[in-house]
Order: C-alpha cells, then structure tokens, then sequence
C-alpha cells in the first residue's frame, strides 16, 4: 500500500494512493489522526484505514496536488554516510566499521516538486540518492537484527542534497546537510509488506536534467536496515515517524572530474525501484 502527505490550506494531511488518486484518511475516518507521525505514535491501523478509504472515501488526482514531505516533522532523522562501497571507496575511505551517523532536521526538508534551493553562501551543491525508512513502532532499546524490521513501517525516496564546502568545515557533516530545503522526501511511502525485507534488491538512481549520474542497487549497503536499526537501538529509542536516511551510491557530483554541482534551473530525480520518483527543481534561495 502507498501513502502520501499532502497540502490543504497549507496544513499537511495523510492520504492513500490508489492509482493516480489519494484519499484523505481523516476525511474517511475522523479517528486515524490527519497527520503521518501522530497516526502512527496513536498506534492507528493504517493499511486497514486505507483499505476503508479505498472502499469508500473521496477521491482527488495526485497529479497537480501540492505534497509535503512526506514526514513532515519527523521526530528524528538520522542518517548514514559512506554506507555503500563505491561511495566509500570514491571518496578515499575504506568500509566503516560503524555507520557514520549525523542528524537532519526537520526544517531541512523539502517536499516532491518543491524547489530545493541553492544556498547564497555556496556553489557546491550536490545530490544524493537515498532510501528512507520511515519507523512504525517504538523500537525499544536492544532490539536485536532478527526483530528490527518487524518496527518499519515503509520505504521511500530521499535526496540528501549537500552543501560539500560547508559540509567539509567541520569534522562533523551535520552543518552542510541542514540547509533550508535541501531534504527531498517523498512523493510516497511504500509499506515495508510491499518489499523484500530491508528492501533489498531494489535499483537506485540519480538523474541530474535526464542524465544518470548514480545507479546501484540497495543490496550494495554496508549496513543494512536491519543491523542499522539495531545499532541505534544500543543507544536511542527510536520512535513512531522518526526517519533512516540510509546513504548515497557513488557518483556524486563532488567526486566527479571536473565537480558537477546543481545549480538554478536543473531538476533532479530520485529513482528507486518500486518506491517511487522523486523530483524537485534547483532554485535560487529565496529572498
């Protein structure tokens, strides 16, 4: 099942997709919240509630309807770098014995077909293509790889789009990675049932104006989903709607002769085999 988040009156609400539509769940039912992270921190059953809305609920196009990402406020975004070997060995490291973890924040984000924006203070701009995993239930301390994925509610596309001088000041990546506008998220969640477990196996591409500038596979990742879970799980609770960012293919622009850095006017594409498209044109930072 694939759901969304999209805009009315500018407030965020939880759809379902079917086909080229999503219906409103709140709409459908008033007891599944209007928002992604509340409906599942109140525990709603939401492939139930959207096979009711399916059944029966208001239909509008995707198409043309404005979405936001796809977590609007996630309680944590956590993400891994250098967590495939080509990327890795592309930028002169070897495999990490631990995920290289550093933290979004949620005013990072940006929605599909919203403009990420090219920050005043750098040219070096960059693209990552990422899978997301999008926790369902609280997943206490400890738990162990073998119970981790039972935890995720679904998959989608990110784009970690890196601001590589900034990025680079410091020893820690966290200043170069939240910038205004710069997390793609979205268009949809694909519920983990959809995919092999881990959703392994699945092509991801980035394509910068049409032309491929990534293409791997997710069953390159060093850490897979579920030991990355497990190792969070050592030090943090992680909880319903918080977010695992979880790394990039090798072919960034920065690692390129000469860098390719976007800029105003480019649109990039996210790719990930049965997830989604995810695309968001590059723009000036606005006034």
């Amino acid at each position: 099942m694939k759901f969304t988040t999209y805009l009315r009156q500018g407030a965020p609400r939880l759809a379902v997709v079917d086909g080229g539509d999503l219906i409103d769940l709140n709409d459908a039912d008033a007891q599944v919240p209007a928002d992604m992270r509340a409906a599942l921190r109140a525990g709603a059953d939401l492939q139930a509630a959207g096979r009711r809305a399916i059944q029966a609920g208001k239909r509008q196009a995707l198409d043309g309807t404005k979405l936001a990402p796809l977590v609007p406020e996630p309680g944590k975004i956590i993400c891994l770098g250098l967590n495939y070997y080509d990327h890795a060995k592309e930028g002169g490291r070897e495999k990490p014995d631990y995920p290289w973890f550093f933290f979004r924040a949620a005013s990072s984000l940006v929605a599909h077909g919203e403009a990420g924006w090219l920050p005043r203070v750098s040219s070096r701009f960059d693209y990552e293509a990422e899978l997301a995993v999008v926790i369902g239930t609280a997943v206490p301390r400890h738990t162990t790889q073998a119970d981790a994925l039972g935890h995720v509610f679904g998959y989608a596309c990110f784009n970690d789009m890196s601001v590589r001088d900034y990025q680079k000041r410091t020893p820690q990546w966290t200043i170069g990675k939240n910038f205004d506008r710069t997390g793609g998220f979205g268009p949809v969640l694909v519920t983990a049932d959809e995919l092999a477990p881990g959703a392994t196996g699945l092509r991801i591409q980035s394509r910068l104006n049409g032309q491929v500038m990534q293409d791997a596979n997710t069953d390159d990742m060093i850490f897979s989903v579920a030991e990355t879970i497990a190792l969070l799980a050592e030090v943090l609770t992680l909880e319903p709607g918080d977010v695992i960012v979880m790394g990039t293919p090798a072919g960034v622009g920065q690692a390129r002769t000469p860098p390719v850095w976007m800029k105003a006017g480019d649109t990039i594409e996210i790719d990930i085999e049965r997830v989604g498209l995810l695309s968001n044109p590059i723009a000036n930072e606005a006034a």
